[in-house]
């Protein structure tokens, strides 16, 4: 697959570092960024032999298969529908678009142009999540209850500004909150059927902290923790009717502890081949050669099920009865 990337921040970098250290058929034949200087610099430092000033003018080249897109989360339906009129596939970094609505025209579309789409939720194509998957549908834990995940980090400087700004589709929620939920999705299998919460929002007037009380059907329950402002490890729990699983980093995941009720603790141990980024590449290419438009591992109905319940919290926090706390 020959790959055009369009912008060239933090997150374009570890893809083509990944595209690069996995060779074979995955080349990087293109970047875009809106500064030809950086689009030259990008292109040298990684071994791409065409750089663009503009978006259009990569998505003109003919040796371009796939885009992956890694512009600010505002920009990601505008860029989308550039990529499928111009005949490409797409890659597209989490969250997929801002509104679950224009996510399910992205889907509809490609599908009647014959392309491929597909949202970069990258951990869902990590190896030890098909281990993991084994193991409960196997029912070595009994029937799952409840789970729960958190994640945080800090952001200083220009960073931090680039997370928040509500013009770039900033928040917490929309930029790690994802991980959280689409972790949840995964081993809940379904949408919740309601949800408690509270949040912290910043001067920028989008949310730094926010905690999520969610209800699935079956009377299971799952909770997450999502800051940017606070160090929080990305650990994970999921607590089963005859025994727990605990996963240290769920993110980067390579290693979980299964912990029955009546045997052993044990652990699992799934490491990854480059860094995590290179499954999903994988399948893309994969669904590509076999003339497939979305992935059946992370289905278009994954994706627009966490963008609808992240658009359903976001519109509770515009509500009064909310318990919301606001910088001054």
């Amino acid at each position: 697959m020959n790959w055009g990337i369009l912008a060239t921040g933090t997150i374009a970098r570890k893809f083509a570092d990944t595209v690069n250290r996995m060779g074979g058929e995955e080349k990087l034949v293109a970047v875009a960024s809106r500064s030809e200087e950086k689009a030259a610099a990008f292109a040298n430092e990684f071994g791409i032999p065409g750089y663009y000033g503009s978006y259009e003018a990569m998505l003109k080249d003919a040796g371009v298969d796939a885009v992956y897109i890694a512009t600010p989360n505002s920009m990601h339906y505008e860029n989308c529908v550039m990529c499928l009129d111009a005949g490409k596939h797409v890659l597209c970094e989490k969250p997929f678009t801002i509104e679950a609505s224009q996510a399910e025209k992205l889907y509809d579309y490609a599908a009647q142009k014959g392309l491929f789409i597909m949202e970069a939720f990258w951990i869902r194509f990590l190896p030890l999540y098909r281990e993991l998957t084994g193991l409960i549908e196997n029912g070595v834990i009994g029937d799952v209850r409840h789970a729960r995940c958190e994640y945080g980090f800090i952001a200083t400087g220009a960073r931090r500004e680039r997370k928040f700004k509500a013009e770039l589709g900033g928040g917490a929620l929309l930029d790690i909150g994802i991980y959280n939920l689409g972790f949840l999705h995964m081993i809940m299998n379904a949408a919740p059927e309601s949800f408690d919460t509270c949040v912290h929002m910043n001067e920028y007037g989008t949310d730094d902290y926010s905690v999520l009380q969610l209800a699935y059907p079956g009377g299971r329950t799952a909770q997450c923790i999502q800051t940017i402002g606070m160090k929080i490890d990305r650990h994970a729990a999921i607590f089963g009717t005859k025994g727990s699983i605990y996963i240290d980093d769920f993110q980067h995941a390579v290693s979980m502890t299964v912990k029955p009720d009546n045997d052993e603790e044990y652990t699992v141990e799934s490491p990854v081949d480059i860094n995590g980024f290179e499954y999903e590449i994988r399948e893309v290419s994969s669904c590509v050669k076999h003339h497939m438009q979305s992935s059946r591992i992370y289905t278009p109905k994954d994706s627009i099920t966490v963008l609808k319940l992240m658009n359903d919290i976001m519109t509770e926090w515009q509500k009064d009865d909310v318990h919301i706390e606001i910088s001054k």
